[in-house]
Protein backbone atom coordinates (compact mmCIF):
# COMPACT_ATOMS: atom_id res chain seq x y z
CA UNK A 1 0.00 0.00 0.00
CA UNK A 2 2.86 2.40 0.79
CA UNK A 3 4.31 1.97 -2.68
CA UNK A 4 0.89 2.41 -4.30
CA UNK A 5 0.48 5.74 -2.49
CA UNK A 6 4.01 6.68 -3.61
CA UNK A 7 3.16 6.06 -7.28
CA UNK A 8 0.08 8.28 -6.99
CA UNK A 9 2.00 10.97 -5.11
CA UNK A 10 4.78 11.33 -7.70
CA UNK A 11 2.22 12.41 -10.31
CA UNK A 12 2.01 15.83 -8.64
CA UNK A 13 5.35 16.05 -6.79
CA UNK A 14 8.20 18.29 -7.98
CA UNK A 15 11.38 16.85 -9.49
CA UNK A 16 13.36 17.50 -6.30
CA UNK A 17 10.69 15.83 -4.18
CA UNK A 18 10.55 12.85 -6.53
CA UNK A 19 14.35 12.52 -6.44
CA UNK A 20 14.42 12.47 -2.62
CA UNK A 21 11.59 9.95 -2.49
CA UNK A 22 13.23 7.76 -5.16
CA UNK A 23 16.47 7.68 -3.14
CA UNK A 24 14.56 6.73 0.02
CA UNK A 25 12.70 3.94 -1.79
CA UNK A 26 15.94 2.62 -3.31
CA UNK A 27 17.64 2.57 0.11
CA UNK A 28 14.70 0.72 1.64
CA UNK A 29 14.89 -1.84 -1.17
CA UNK A 30 18.60 -2.62 -0.85
CA UNK A 31 18.52 -2.55 2.97
CA UNK A 32 15.80 -5.21 3.09
CA UNK A 33 13.42 -3.04 5.12
CA UNK A 34 10.34 -4.08 3.11
CA UNK A 35 7.95 -7.00 3.36
CA UNK A 36 7.87 -9.44 0.45
CA UNK A 37 4.74 -7.80 -0.94
CA UNK A 38 6.13 -4.29 -0.60
CA UNK A 39 9.45 -5.42 -2.06
CA UNK A 40 7.74 -6.64 -5.23
CA UNK A 41 5.83 -3.38 -5.43
CA UNK A 42 9.03 -1.37 -4.83
CA UNK A 43 10.74 -3.27 -7.65
CA UNK A 44 7.91 -2.22 -9.96
CA UNK A 45 8.12 1.38 -8.71
CA UNK A 46 11.90 1.56 -9.27
CA UNK A 47 11.40 0.23 -12.78
CA UNK A 48 8.70 2.87 -13.34
CA UNK A 49 11.11 5.60 -12.17
CA UNK A 50 13.57 4.69 -14.93
CA UNK A 51 11.24 6.59 -17.26
CA UNK A 52 10.96 9.68 -15.06
CA UNK A 53 11.49 12.77 -17.26
CA UNK A 54 13.80 14.40 -14.70
CA UNK A 55 17.47 13.43 -14.74
CA UNK A 56 17.58 14.32 -11.02
CA UNK A 57 15.34 11.37 -10.23
CA UNK A 58 17.31 8.88 -12.27
CA UNK A 59 20.57 10.26 -10.86
CA UNK A 60 19.23 9.73 -7.33
CA UNK A 61 18.50 6.10 -8.17
CA UNK A 62 21.98 5.63 -9.64
CA UNK A 63 23.72 7.12 -6.61
CA UNK A 64 21.96 4.76 -4.20
CA UNK A 65 21.88 1.57 -6.29
CA UNK A 66 25.19 1.72 -8.15
CA UNK A 67 27.35 0.04 -5.49
CA UNK A 68 24.84 -2.49 -4.15
CA UNK A 69 24.63 -6.18 -5.03
CA UNK A 70 21.02 -6.13 -3.81
CA UNK A 71 19.87 -3.68 -6.48
CA UNK A 72 17.46 -5.00 -9.15
CA UNK A 73 19.61 -6.10 -12.10
CA UNK A 74 17.14 -4.80 -14.69
CA UNK A 75 17.11 -1.37 -13.05
CA UNK A 76 20.92 -1.28 -13.08
CA UNK A 77 20.84 -2.23 -16.76
CA UNK A 78 18.41 0.58 -17.51
CA UNK A 79 20.52 3.14 -15.64
CA UNK A 80 23.67 1.96 -17.45
CA UNK A 81 21.97 2.76 -20.76
CA UNK A 82 20.78 6.20 -19.59
CA UNK A 83 22.31 9.52 -20.57
CA UNK A 84 26.01 9.93 -19.65
CA UNK A 85 25.78 11.63 -16.25
CA UNK A 86 23.46 8.88 -14.98
CA UNK A 87 25.17 5.95 -16.71
CA UNK A 88 28.64 6.98 -15.52
CA UNK A 89 27.88 6.20 -11.87
CA UNK A 90 26.65 2.71 -12.69
CA UNK A 91 29.33 1.90 -15.26
CA UNK A 92 32.05 2.93 -12.84
CA UNK A 93 30.82 1.16 -9.73
CA UNK A 94 28.11 -1.45 -10.14
CA UNK A 95 29.15 -5.01 -9.25
CA UNK A 96 26.06 -6.34 -11.04
CA UNK A 97 27.21 -5.44 -14.55
CA UNK A 98 28.53 -8.53 -16.31
CA UNK A 99 31.42 -8.58 -18.75
CA UNK A 100 28.82 -8.85 -21.51
CA UNK A 101 27.08 -5.68 -20.27
CA UNK A 102 30.36 -3.76 -20.16
CA UNK A 103 31.50 -5.03 -23.57
CA UNK A 104 28.20 -3.93 -25.11
CA UNK A 105 28.72 -0.42 -23.72
CA UNK A 106 32.31 -0.32 -25.00
CA UNK A 107 31.22 -1.36 -28.50
CA UNK A 108 28.61 1.39 -28.67
CA UNK A 109 31.62 3.65 -29.05
CA UNK A 110 30.89 6.48 -26.60
CA UNK A 111 34.30 7.74 -25.46
CA UNK A 112 33.32 8.81 -21.92
CA UNK A 113 31.68 5.45 -21.20
CA UNK A 114 34.71 3.59 -22.57
CA UNK A 115 37.04 5.60 -20.34
CA UNK A 116 34.92 4.96 -17.24
CA UNK A 117 34.81 1.21 -17.90
CA UNK A 118 38.57 1.15 -18.52
CA UNK A 119 39.06 2.75 -15.09
CA UNK A 120 36.94 0.27 -13.08
CA UNK A 121 38.81 -1.26 -10.10
CA UNK A 122 38.85 -4.63 -11.86
CA UNK A 123 38.75 -5.03 -15.64
CA UNK A 124 38.63 -8.58 -16.98
CA UNK A 125 40.69 -9.82 -19.91
CA UNK A 126 37.62 -9.94 -22.17
CA UNK A 127 36.59 -6.36 -21.36
CA UNK A 128 40.19 -5.22 -21.88
CA UNK A 129 40.14 -6.95 -25.27
CA UNK A 130 36.98 -5.06 -26.25
CA UNK A 131 38.59 -1.75 -25.30
CA UNK A 132 41.76 -2.68 -27.22
CA UNK A 133 39.69 -3.49 -30.32
CA UNK A 134 37.07 -0.73 -30.30
CA UNK A 135 37.99 1.79 -27.60
CA UNK A 136 39.41 5.17 -28.51
CA UNK A 137 42.94 6.32 -27.66
CA UNK A 138 41.93 7.94 -24.36
CA UNK A 139 40.25 4.75 -23.14
CA UNK A 140 43.31 2.71 -24.06
CA UNK A 141 45.60 5.04 -22.09
CA UNK A 142 43.38 4.71 -19.01
CA UNK A 143 43.26 0.93 -19.43
CA UNK A 144 47.07 0.70 -19.64
CA UNK A 145 47.48 2.78 -16.48
CA UNK A 146 44.92 0.71 -14.55
CA UNK A 147 46.75 -1.79 -12.33
CA UNK A 148 43.49 -3.71 -11.91
CA UNK A 149 43.17 -4.40 -15.64
CA UNK A 150 43.99 -7.89 -16.91
CA UNK A 151 45.38 -7.32 -20.42
CA UNK A 152 46.23 -10.18 -22.78
CA UNK A 153 49.32 -10.13 -25.00
CA UNK A 154 47.09 -9.93 -28.09
CA UNK A 155 45.37 -6.84 -26.67
CA UNK A 156 48.73 -5.12 -26.18
CA UNK A 157 49.51 -5.88 -29.83
CA UNK A 158 46.16 -4.49 -31.02
CA UNK A 159 46.63 -1.26 -29.05
CA UNK A 160 50.13 -0.95 -30.51
CA UNK A 161 48.82 -1.52 -34.04
CA UNK A 162 45.92 0.92 -33.66
CA UNK A 163 47.52 3.72 -31.64
CA UNK A 164 51.30 3.22 -31.76
CA UNK A 165 51.56 6.56 -33.54
CA UNK A 166 49.71 8.45 -30.78
CA UNK A 167 52.20 9.91 -28.30
CA UNK A 168 50.05 9.48 -25.16
CA UNK A 169 49.30 5.83 -25.95
CA UNK A 170 52.91 5.13 -26.91
CA UNK A 171 54.10 6.56 -23.59
CA UNK A 172 51.62 4.46 -21.59
CA UNK A 173 52.57 1.31 -23.51
CA UNK A 174 56.30 1.77 -23.00
CA UNK A 175 55.80 2.39 -19.26
CA UNK A 176 53.91 -0.91 -18.85
CA UNK A 177 56.21 -3.73 -17.73
CA UNK A 178 53.78 -6.28 -19.17
CA UNK A 179 54.24 -5.04 -22.74
CA UNK A 180 55.50 -7.84 -25.02
CA UNK A 181 59.00 -7.36 -26.41
CA UNK A 182 57.91 -7.24 -30.06
CA UNK A 183 55.50 -4.41 -29.20
CA UNK A 184 58.36 -2.41 -27.65
CA UNK A 185 60.39 -2.84 -30.81
CA UNK A 186 57.40 -1.84 -32.95
CA UNK A 187 56.96 1.32 -30.87
CA UNK A 188 60.63 2.24 -31.29
CA UNK A 189 60.20 1.90 -35.04
CA UNK A 190 57.03 4.03 -34.96
CA UNK A 191 58.85 6.68 -32.95
CA UNK A 192 61.68 6.70 -35.49
CA UNK A 193 59.19 7.16 -38.32
CA UNK A 194 57.54 10.03 -36.45
CA UNK A 195 60.91 11.73 -35.94
CA UNK A 196 61.81 11.29 -39.61
CA UNK A 197 58.60 13.11 -40.53
CA UNK A 198 59.29 15.93 -38.05
CA UNK A 199 59.72 19.34 -39.76
CA UNK A 200 62.51 20.16 -37.26
CA UNK A 201 64.53 17.05 -38.15
CA UNK A 202 64.02 17.70 -41.85
CA UNK A 203 65.13 21.30 -41.47
CA UNK A 204 68.29 20.51 -39.47
CA UNK A 205 69.49 17.34 -41.23
CA UNK A 206 69.59 16.10 -44.79
CA UNK A 207 67.66 12.90 -45.49
CA UNK A 208 70.78 10.71 -45.33
CA UNK A 209 72.16 12.44 -42.23
CA UNK A 210 68.77 12.23 -40.48
CA UNK A 211 68.66 8.51 -41.19
CA UNK A 212 72.09 8.00 -39.59
CA UNK A 213 71.19 10.09 -36.53
CA UNK A 214 67.95 8.21 -35.98
CA UNK A 215 69.71 4.89 -36.43
CA UNK A 216 72.15 5.88 -33.68
CA UNK A 217 69.24 6.93 -31.46
CA UNK A 218 67.57 3.57 -32.06
CA UNK A 219 70.79 1.73 -31.14
CA UNK A 220 70.98 3.66 -27.86
CA UNK A 221 67.37 2.81 -27.11
CA UNK A 222 68.06 -0.85 -27.83
CA UNK A 223 69.66 -1.41 -24.42
CA UNK A 224 66.56 -0.03 -22.72
CA UNK A 225 64.49 -2.31 -24.95
CA UNK A 226 66.43 -5.35 -23.73
CA UNK A 227 66.33 -4.13 -20.10
CA UNK A 228 62.54 -3.88 -20.17
CA UNK A 229 62.10 -7.35 -21.66
CA UNK A 230 61.69 -10.42 -19.47
CA UNK A 231 64.35 -13.09 -20.02
CA UNK A 232 61.60 -15.53 -20.99
CA UNK A 233 60.62 -13.17 -23.83
CA UNK A 234 64.14 -12.83 -25.29
CA UNK A 235 63.48 -15.46 -28.02
CA UNK A 236 60.40 -13.53 -29.19
CA UNK A 237 62.30 -10.24 -29.22
CA UNK A 238 65.23 -11.81 -31.09
CA UNK A 239 62.92 -13.25 -33.73
CA UNK A 240 61.13 -9.92 -34.13
CA UNK A 241 64.46 -8.09 -34.55
CA UNK A 242 65.70 -10.70 -37.01
CA UNK A 243 62.58 -10.46 -39.19
CA UNK A 244 62.96 -6.67 -39.34
CA UNK A 245 66.67 -6.85 -40.17
CA UNK A 246 67.72 -5.24 -36.89
CA UNK A 247 69.69 -8.15 -35.39
CA UNK A 248 72.96 -6.74 -36.70
CA UNK A 249 76.55 -7.08 -35.43
CA UNK A 250 76.36 -3.46 -34.22
CA UNK A 251 73.25 -4.22 -32.20
CA UNK A 252 74.73 -7.39 -30.69
CA UNK A 253 78.07 -5.81 -29.81
CA UNK A 254 76.35 -2.87 -28.18
CA UNK A 255 74.19 -5.21 -26.09
CA UNK A 256 77.27 -7.20 -25.10
CA UNK A 257 79.15 -4.04 -24.13
CA UNK A 258 76.36 -3.33 -21.64
CA UNK A 259 76.58 -6.86 -20.24
CA UNK A 260 73.42 -8.30 -21.82
CA UNK A 261 74.94 -11.79 -22.00
CA UNK A 262 71.62 -13.65 -21.64
CA UNK A 263 70.19 -11.71 -24.57
CA UNK A 264 73.36 -12.36 -26.59
CA UNK A 265 72.90 -16.11 -25.95
CA UNK A 266 69.28 -15.94 -27.11
CA UNK A 267 70.44 -14.22 -30.31
CA UNK A 268 73.06 -16.91 -30.97
CA UNK A 269 70.43 -19.62 -30.48
CA UNK A 270 68.28 -18.04 -33.19
CA UNK A 271 71.20 -17.37 -35.56
CA UNK A 272 72.83 -20.80 -35.26
CA UNK A 273 69.88 -23.13 -34.71
CA UNK A 274 71.71 -24.70 -31.75
CA UNK A 275 69.78 -25.50 -28.58
CA UNK A 276 69.85 -23.02 -25.71
CA UNK A 277 71.77 -25.24 -23.28
CA UNK A 278 74.63 -25.84 -25.73
CA UNK A 279 74.94 -22.18 -26.68
CA UNK A 280 74.96 -21.04 -23.04
CA UNK A 281 77.58 -23.67 -22.20
CA UNK A 282 79.88 -22.49 -25.01
CA UNK A 283 79.38 -18.82 -24.13
CA UNK A 284 80.05 -19.26 -20.42
CA UNK A 285 82.60 -22.09 -20.33
CA UNK A 286 83.57 -23.03 -23.89
CA UNK A 287 87.07 -22.91 -25.34
CA UNK A 288 88.02 -20.06 -27.64
CA UNK A 289 87.99 -22.33 -30.70
CA UNK A 290 84.53 -23.68 -29.87
CA UNK A 291 83.24 -20.14 -29.31
CA UNK A 292 84.71 -18.90 -32.60
CA UNK A 293 83.08 -21.82 -34.44
CA UNK A 294 79.74 -20.85 -32.90
CA UNK A 295 80.17 -17.20 -33.92
CA UNK A 296 81.06 -18.22 -37.49
CA UNK A 297 77.93 -20.35 -37.63
CA UNK A 298 75.94 -17.32 -36.46
CA UNK A 299 77.29 -15.36 -39.41
CA UNK A 300 79.12 -12.76 -37.36
CA UNK A 301 82.14 -11.16 -39.10
CA UNK A 302 85.49 -12.77 -38.27
CA UNK A 303 86.96 -9.51 -36.99
CA UNK A 304 84.30 -9.39 -34.26
CA UNK A 305 85.15 -12.81 -32.82
CA UNK A 306 88.10 -11.77 -30.67
CA UNK A 307 86.15 -8.69 -29.58
CA UNK A 308 83.24 -10.84 -28.40
CA UNK A 309 85.59 -13.35 -26.76
CA UNK A 310 87.29 -10.59 -24.75
CA UNK A 311 83.98 -9.09 -23.62
CA UNK A 312 82.58 -12.47 -22.58
CA UNK A 313 85.74 -13.26 -20.63
CA UNK A 314 85.45 -9.97 -18.77
CA UNK A 315 81.77 -10.49 -17.93
CA UNK A 316 82.55 -14.06 -16.74
CA UNK A 317 85.14 -12.65 -14.31
CA UNK A 318 82.63 -10.07 -13.08
CA UNK A 319 79.98 -12.76 -12.52
CA UNK A 320 82.47 -14.88 -10.55
CA UNK A 321 83.55 -11.97 -8.38
CA UNK A 322 87.07 -11.91 -9.78
CA UNK A 323 86.77 -8.43 -11.21
CA UNK A 324 84.88 -5.19 -10.70
CA UNK A 325 83.98 -3.70 -14.06
CA UNK A 326 81.08 -2.39 -16.11
CA UNK A 327 80.11 -1.09 -19.52
CA UNK A 328 82.87 1.55 -19.46
CA UNK A 329 85.60 -1.09 -19.12
CA UNK A 330 83.88 -3.54 -21.50
CA UNK A 331 83.50 -1.00 -24.31
CA UNK A 332 87.14 0.10 -23.95
CA UNK A 333 88.36 -3.50 -23.99
CA UNK A 334 86.24 -4.31 -27.06
CA UNK A 335 87.46 -1.20 -28.89
CA UNK A 336 91.06 -2.08 -28.06
CA UNK A 337 90.63 -5.58 -29.49
CA UNK A 338 88.87 -4.32 -32.62
CA UNK A 339 91.22 -1.43 -33.24
CA UNK A 340 90.07 2.09 -34.02
CA UNK A 341 89.89 1.42 -37.75
CA UNK A 342 87.26 4.01 -38.58
CA UNK A 343 84.58 1.37 -39.12
CA UNK A 344 80.96 1.66 -37.98
CA UNK A 345 81.64 -0.92 -35.27
CA UNK A 346 84.60 1.03 -33.91
CA UNK A 347 82.61 4.28 -33.96
CA UNK A 348 79.75 2.60 -32.11
CA UNK A 349 82.02 1.16 -29.40
CA UNK A 350 83.77 4.50 -28.96
CA UNK A 351 80.38 6.20 -28.62
CA UNK A 352 79.30 3.65 -26.00
CA UNK A 353 82.51 4.22 -24.05
CA UNK A 354 82.05 8.00 -24.04
CA UNK A 355 78.35 7.71 -23.13
CA UNK A 356 79.09 5.51 -20.13
CA UNK A 357 81.99 7.72 -19.03
CA UNK A 358 79.68 10.74 -19.04
CA UNK A 359 77.00 8.84 -17.11
CA UNK A 360 79.51 7.61 -14.53
CA UNK A 361 81.07 11.06 -14.12
CA UNK A 362 77.66 12.67 -13.75
CA UNK A 363 76.68 10.09 -11.13
CA UNK A 364 79.93 10.65 -9.23
CA UNK A 365 79.39 14.42 -9.25
CA UNK A 366 75.82 14.07 -7.98
CA UNK A 367 76.98 11.71 -5.23
CA UNK A 368 79.64 14.21 -4.09
CA UNK A 369 77.10 17.04 -4.11
CA UNK A 370 74.68 14.97 -2.01
CA UNK A 371 77.39 14.00 0.53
Amino acid sequence: MIVEHFLKWIETASASERAAAAAALARAFINGDLSTEDRLAADAALTFLLDDPSVKVRMALAEVLSMSRAAPAHVIGGLAADQPEVAELVLARSPLLTDGDLIDRVRIGESKAQCIIADRPVVSMSVSAAIAETGDASACVILLKNVGADIAELSFKRITERFGGVASVREALIADRRLPAECRHELLMRLGEALMDSPLIRAVFSGERAGRVLKDVWLKASVTLVDRTLTSEFPALVEHLRLHGDLTPRFLLRALAYGKVDFFCAALVALTGQNHERVCSLVTNGTDNALFALLRRAGLPDRTHIVIQAALEMWRDVARGKRVAGAQEASWLMLDKLGDDGSDLAAMLKAVHLEVMRENSRGHALAMRAA
